[in-house]
């Protein structure tokens, strides 16, 4: 066997992170964010090297920026440098080394010198080495310095004493071997709302107050001053496109629809338009527009459900027939989930042959580009794992390469590894198994196999608590006290979550049996009571204004779990990356019963020392409990089934007014 010879560096750089599959996939983080990046740096023998972290835009950024990388582990040859992007951009980073010659040279003339060895030689080579620094000085400060230098030298009584001037100066770099990991890794870096955000999805259509009428978006309008002062970052519309007449879907899912019945807006397209359209109850793209601009004036995004769906009815059924599934006799299939049916809807093919598959990906991307220009920033996806990767690579990738600033919402409860893969090909948040998890141990798990691997790093977790498709047995049964507590889980667990309208008004009527709302408005128009009693408004309002006061919140991977021993209260806590901002969340998750008992405060965790007096400031209800050690016992009632504490040092008295 036999190899071909080339002239490689002596330098490895290996090991590289954060990086996902190798670098196949960009990492994800957030405009401000600290990136930390480790690798594995050495060479042969015993020179010495220098390492550098290198990063850019991938896009318009020529030019690399650096920062000097440390040692943090010389036995195990590893390093670390950290970068902050500015940017909503995708960049690219990576890792450069080098051979310093002169500090090599520099560090074995010492070790020779204090040794009292002859270095006579070794002076030689130095002054050399010195000299070639000197002559690629450009600065006149530069040349000055190093001709003082080289003066000095030359008037040394001894080699010893020559070797001892060089080595308490610093002198430029002489650099050789340079080598950089190649390819660079990628990261994208989303707009901090990315990371940040509390979801408020609703229907459009039933936001009015007329029984059996279609609301607009002026009543839209009108909804969003009560959305707000619950304290909610993003309104998510279900879609508001033209529905469908053929085989129209009925009250509860039913086959049999009454003619003043307007059919599920997931049966996309009639003779009035597709994608591209709106319901006519909902009004114009004008009124649309003045829907999107009376939320930026009340800094909401605006997400809009992106679902490929298309009615019987639907232009492109004409149009581009070749886009759909046929059968045998050349009639076009209708979406089927056994057992599950659904006659109303036509998917699309992604997979048809070239020439057609390429014609409708674009069509995609033209449809997304449209609503984007009418402001839309965020969509939510519906079903994206019945589509092929492929596809969502190519289209994120097109539209983020434009409009770096939108968000895809991943709505997959598929298999995990689908999951996580829709989230390396690009999709900025993902839908979890979060809605399914209700006691402590299950949740502690899932919750660590998020924050504890590499999937933290691709991958973000949006906490839904409910969606128009699933109504959970907890909410079912557990009544208030299940809202409120599984409200505090998902706010205080991710840092962005979202819920399903009905959610504040513990609406849980479900059809027997199953985890579906009864009387959903997928298929009917509702009218709502938006104070009726019984509402926790109030907790909603007060938990997402704890979140916007403390940044320990506003991040998910900082998560940690403590110990609690009471199996149906689970404990856990944030702190901010400077640890001035520690909360700590106990939930009880019974919702039918008080539940008490020790849970163990992290004061070692968390830097406080032994004897230190701290204060737990309990942000929901405000009470305060003066504390030494960490046992505490708690109480905790079904009519406030969360605590939120934060630790406040006798020290630090004003801790709280560094938010205002």
């Amino acid at each position: 066997m036999s190899m071909s010879m080339r002239n490689p560096s002596p330098i490895v750089i290996e090991q590289v992170t954060p990086a996902v599959d190798g670098g196949r996939y960009p990492i994800k983080r957030e405009v401000g964010d600290n990136i930390v990046v480790r690798a594995v740096v050495y060479r042969d023998g015993h020179s010495v090297i220098k390492v550098f972290l290198k990063f850019r835009e991938k896009f318009g950024g020529k030019m690399w920026s650096e920062t000097p990388m440390r040692q943090i582990n010389p036995g195990l040859c590893l390093w670390e440098g950290t970068f902050k992007p500015e940017k909503n951009a995708l960049y690219v980073f990576t890792v450069e080394a080098y051979t310093d010659l002169f500090a090599t040279w520099i560090q074995d003339a010492k070790k020779k010198s204090d040794a009292n060895e002859d270095v006579r030689s070794d002076l030689i080579e130095g002054e050399a080495l010195l000299r070639q620094i000197a002559a690629k000085a450009s600065k006149r400060s530069e040349k000055n310095f190093y001709q003082d230098l080289l003066g000095r030298l030359a008037a040394c009584g001894s080699d010893h004493e020559k070797v001892e001037l060089l080595a308490n100066h610093e002198v430029g770099e002489l650099a050789a071997d340079v080598t950089m990991r190649d390819p660079p890794l990628e990261v994208y870096v989303d707009r901090v709302r990315a990371r940040f955000a509390a979801w408020y999805e609703f229907f459009p259509r039933s936001q009015g107050t007329e029984p059996g009428k279609s609301a607009t978006f002026d009543d839209c309008i009108r909804r969003l001053p009560d959305i707000k002062a619950m304290g909610f970052d993003v309104i998510y519309l279900t879609p508001i496109h033209p529905i469908g007449r053929t085989a129209r879907k009925g009250s509860n899912n039913s086959l049999e629809c009454g003619p003043e019945e307007p059919g599920c807006p997931y049966a996309i397209g009639n003779e009035t338009g597709g994608h591209y359209g709106i319901e006519p109850g909902l009004g114009t793209v004008d009124d649309f527009d003045r829907f999107v601009k009376a939320c930026r004036e009340m800094d909401f995004d605006v997400a809009l459900d992106f679902a490929i769906n298309c009615s019987p009815d639907h232009p492109y059924v004409k149009e581009h027939p070749e886009w759909f599934f046929k059968r045998p006799d050349g009639t076009i299939k209708y979406a089927e989930n056994p057992p599950k049916k659904y006659e109303d809807i036509y998917p699309l093919n992604f997979s048809a042959p070239e020439g057609q598959w390429k014609s409708l990906w674009q069509e995609m991307k033209n449809i997304l580009m449209f609503w984007v220009s009418h402001g839309v920033n965020t969509f939510r996806v519906d079903n994206p794992h019945t589509k092929p990767v492929a596809f969502w690579e190519w289209l994120i990738s097109e539209i983020q390469r434009e409009h770096p600033e939108v968000i895809f919402l991943s709505e997959a409860f598929t298999k995990p590894p689908m999951m996580k893969m829709l989230a390396k090909v690009g999709f900025t948040q993902s839908y979890t198994y979060f809605t399914w998890r209700n006691f402590k141990v299950e949740l502690t798990e899932y919750l660590r196999e998020l924050t504890e691997n590499d999937v933290k790093e691709y991958m973000r977790w949006n906490f839904f608590a409910n969606t128009p498709d699933i109504l959970p047995r907890i909410l079912q049964e557990g009544g208030r006290p299940a809202f409120m507590s599984r409200y505090a889980l998902a706010a205080t667990l991710s840092s962005v979550f979202g819920i399903y309208s009905g959610y504040e008004l513990c609406e849980n009527a479900a059809v027997p049996g199953k985890e579906e709302y009864l009387n959903s408005e997928k298929y009917q128009y509702k009218i709502w009571d938006w104070d009726r009693p019984g509402n926790i408004k109030e907790f909603i309002s007060r938990i997402n204004a704890i979140r916007h006061e403390n940044p320990a919140l506003q991040h998910s991977k900082n998560l940690k779990f403590f110990r609690s021993d009471n199996a149906n209260i689970i404990f856990y806590g944030k702190a901010s990356e400077d640890w001035k901002n520690i909360i700590l969340t106990a939930v009880n998750l019974d919702p039918f019963n008080r539940q008490e008992g020790e849970i163990f405060i992290p004061t070692e965790a968390y830097g406080i020392g032994y004897g230190e007096s701290y204060e737990l400031h309990e942000l929901i209800s405000g009470n305060r409990f003066s504390m030494q050690g960490n046992h505490f016992y708690i109480k905790i009632e079904l009519d406030q089934p969360a605590w939120m504490m934060r630790i406040e040092r006798w020290g630090d008295r004003n801790f709280g007014t560094f938010l205002r």
